[in-house]
């Protein structure tokens, strides 16, 4: 049901990114839209929690990829598992590797991507397939388990923030729990976004854009939902395995067997999500340096590759850093709330742009409008995240303002503009 919530949310603020997608096929995703609609300090906003939200997103994703290689080969926990690991060997490598694929052209990663994803889907659709065969109707009972007071772990500032608001106890489970997780689990929802980044190298943007965005969101959400019901279904929900769920699933019912292909599969699945992660989080990096909001030399395209070869690398080196040395279980729901506060701007774009430029072409366009529906359901699930995520979240922007403040500002793209037009005595005061 989790999924099922936050499937119906990506779903309208997909569609508003279709529309926005097919109109403006730039890149940058969300920030460009911003900046089209809402003006530069809006699209700065944006940009920043983009960045923050695929940075962290790569970074916990690629510990989560180095844990599922120590277990599938037993390698020290020392160095490859996801929590208590000195230094994170394999995901600093993953990310390194990946970020190389990246710069080096936009068709290698496709290819990349394309088998991955194809191994990933195909084993997403074996566990559901194998699973069923050993889901038991009594795991499924009561099929939303009844609210309980949270434990000393859950109250104060780890409480979604709807119950510090309206001062309810701290409880979990129950209806408001199944909230609380939708809200969580929307992290998985976030990659439809990177196919908006990639509208200045596809082929047909305004016909593939929205066929992407809507075809990739659908079947990831069945998919989503088809996996949970079944792992549920094998494993009392008490008892599930929360380092390799699914591999332990397997297990714990005799099918050993498939437990080390859902390892692989994990581990295939998580490259591409890395990968993809890397990739926005470049062209992202160039659409902003290329506004002068941060500096527009790092923004330089490679000659033979074509790709911004010097903001990806400086992104992957720092997304290799924050994966080798920071436990980012604890900043996991910092991706959510990311992508959410993107979404929220992105919908209330859509009714501003077709204000702004009624003449604009318009291949596909959000069906009975529900761009306030889209605003007020992400804003709602972000408040089912917990007072400590908002703080953080909070302290990430604040220190973006600083930046923006400090030197976007004053440097960008227009400001520059205006000072070639003005009289030449104005330009030297």
């Amino acid at each position: 049901m989790s999924f099922a919530v936050a499937g119906v949310v990506a779903l309208l603020a997909a569609l508003c990114y279709a529309e926005l997608a097919s109109s403006v096929p730039t890149a940058g995703s969300a920030y460009t839209y911003a900046y089209a609609t809402m003006g530069e300090i809006v699209a700065w906003i944006i940009g920043w929690d983009l960045l923050l939200e695929f940075a962290l997103g790569s970074a916990v994703v690629s510990r989560g990829w180095s844990g599922y290689l120590a277990e599938l080969f037993d390698l020290p926990s020392a160095w490859f598992a996801e929590e208590g690991s000195i230094v994170n060997l394999g995901a600093i490598a993953i990310v390194l590797i990946l970020g190389v694929v990246g710069i080096v052209g936009i068709r290698e990663s496709a290819r990349v991507t394309n088998l991955l994803v194809l191994v990933k889907v195909a084993i997403c659709v074996f566990i559901v397939v194998a699973g069923l065969f050993f889901v038991k109707a009594a795991n499924l009972s009561p099929f939303i388990p009844t609210a309980e007071p949270a434990g000393s772990g859950e109250d104060g500032i780890r409480q979604p923030v709807t119950q510090a608001l309206f001062g309810l106890e701290p409880s979990v489970f129950g209806f408001a729990g199944v909230l609380t997780a939708a809200a969580v689990v929307f992290f998985a929802y976030t990659g439809f976004e990177a196919v908006a980044n990639l509208g200045e190298e596809t082929r047909k943007p305004r016909r593939d854009l929205p066929l992407g965005l809507l075809g990739t969101l659908l079947i990831s959400t069945v998919l989503y939902i088809g996996v949970s019901l079944v792992l549920v279904g094998m494993v009392r929900y008490t008892e599930i395995d929360e380092g390799a769920p699914i591999a332990s699933a397997f297990e714990a019912v005799g099918a050993g067997w498939a437990a080390i292909g859902v390892s692989i599969a994990a581990i295939a699945g998580l490259t591409s999500v890395i990968l993809v992660d890397l990739v926005a989080m470049g062209r992202i990096g160039f659409a902003i340096a290329r506004d002068g909001l941060i500096p527009p030399s790092i923004a330089k395209v490679h000659p033979r590759w074509g790709t911004p070869y010097r903001i990806s690398a400086i992104m992957t080196l720092g997304v290799a850093l924050l994966a080798g040395f920071l436990p980012l279980s604890a900043l996991a729901d910092l991706v959510s709330i990311g992508a959410l506060c993107a979404f929220v701007l992105v919908s209330v774009a859509v009714p501003i742009l077709r204000r702004k430029r009624p003449d604009l072409e318009r291949p596909f366009k959000v069906p009975f409008s529900p761009v306030i529906v889209s605003a007020l359901a992400c804003l709602y699930l972000m408040l089912n995240l917990s007072v400590e995520t908002w703080l953080r979240f909070l302290a990430w922007m604040l220190l973006g303002g600083i930046i923006y403040f400090g030197y976007g500002h004053r440097r960008n793209r227009l400001a520059r503009r205006e000072a070639a037009q003005s009289p030449p005595e104005r330009a030297v005061l």
